[in-house]
């Protein structure tokens, strides 16, 4: 497929404050979506049997958090107020990612098989990925996520130094979130993306995701997985890398059963399935709420402790409901990730 061009990329090709801000919006929604994915991959997983891997998903979930809080610190700078307490801010699996990334790729919710690790490939793949040995990613489905932000990036070097609101607006800073880049100017609108573009893509010299860390960007992360083993220097080497670190070993039997792209309506009405699956649909919801409050105006200890409140809460209930809930006749139950805004109740 031809790739699309930068500039038609969320109206970006007549740029102008209300088009960046549409776009940047769908990076918010892009980097959202990401999430449920990965961590339904993830709390399919019994740990003990498959630790490497769990460990590699559950570091590329935490920085896809920060990649979500970068965008909405850039979208706020400019004015615009992210939008995530919504139906439609949730992705439908399976379904397209937004903003018109990998456009031919079909997203699925489903436990972790080396199916859904090659669809881990194609969504953080880069434009030109280095190729150590070898490289499973021989698709192009339109744009990558680092041609997505890079358009972004284009549209906003076009506005006046005015469009940005300085003193800062609405930012998530350090404080709160490792990582995070209070954005005031275009200079740090640029720094906070091309974060989110190397930590998943890397640069086009180097796999890691930046200058100042040796830990691989995500998608070679999942190449890892890929190639079963850890990616290390090899200075020998040209390129100057090879996959022979410790063991990345996937063990099939440490999978738990669950359904893939599962929806409330699929659980019966009344039973420990429905009740569990509601429960933590709810608490995703609020989840939801408290990032739109963190987000817009309410940047303050107290409501990230909150989001980290109810981001524990999820963690311990996906991890209940997909390795079975007991005494159901049907045990193993997919989180289906829906807006669900009120308590089920008991």
């Amino acid at each position: 497929m031809i790739r699309l061009k930068q500039a038609t990329i969320a109206g970006l090709d007549q740029p102008g404050v209300a088009a960046i801000q549409l776009a940047l919006q769908q990076a918010v929604e892009l980097e959202h979506s990401t999430i449920p994915v990965y961590l339904y991959a993830l709390y399919s997983l019994d740990a003990g049997k498959n630790p490497a891997i769990a460990s590699i998903l559950q570091s590329v979930v935490v920085e896809e958090m920060l990649h979500m809080t970068l965008a909405a610190n850039v979208l706020n700078a400019i004015g615009g107020s992210p939008v995530i307490d919504a139906p439609g801010f949730i992705p439908s699996y399976p379904g397209p990612l937004p903003g018109g990334v990998e456009a031919d790729l079909v997203v699925h919710l489903t436990p972790f098989t080396p199916d859904q690790l090659m669809t881990f490939l194609q969504i953080e793949q880069p434009e030109d990925p280095i190729a150590i040995k070898r490289d499973p990613s021989a698709q192009d489905d339109g744009i990558t996520i680092g041609e997505f932000y890079q358009a972004i990036i284009k549209a906003l070097s076009a506005l006046p130094a005015t469009a940005f609101y300085n003193p800062p607006r609405n930012q998530v800073g350090p404080d709160l979130m490792d990582g995070a880049i209070v954005v005031s100017d275009l200079a740090s609108a640029t720094a906070a993306l091309n974060t989110i573009i190397e930590q998943g893509e890397g640069t086009a010299s180097s796999p890691e995701e930046s200058a100042n860390s040796d830990q691989p960007a995500h998608y070679y992360r999942f190449m890892e997985i890929y190639r079963a083993a850890r990616l290390q220097p090899a200075p020998h080497r040209d390129p100057p890398w090879a996959f022979n670190g410790a063991p990345v070993l996937f063990d099939a039997a440490g999978v738990y059963p669950v359904p893939s792209d599962p929806k409330a309506s699929d659980y019966p009405v009344g039973s420990a399935q429905a009740f569990a699956n509601d429960t933590f649909n709810y608490t995703y919801t609020s989840l939801l709420g408290a990032l739109h409050s963190l987000f817009n105006g309410q940047a303050n200890q107290a409501q990230m402790n909150r989001a980290i409140g109810l981001m524990m809460s999820l963690k311990g209930q996906a991890r209940a409901m997909m390795a079975g809930i007991p005494n159901a006749s049907a045990p193993y139950t997919g989180p289906s990730f829906e807006y669900q805004p009120v308590n089920p109740g008991p």
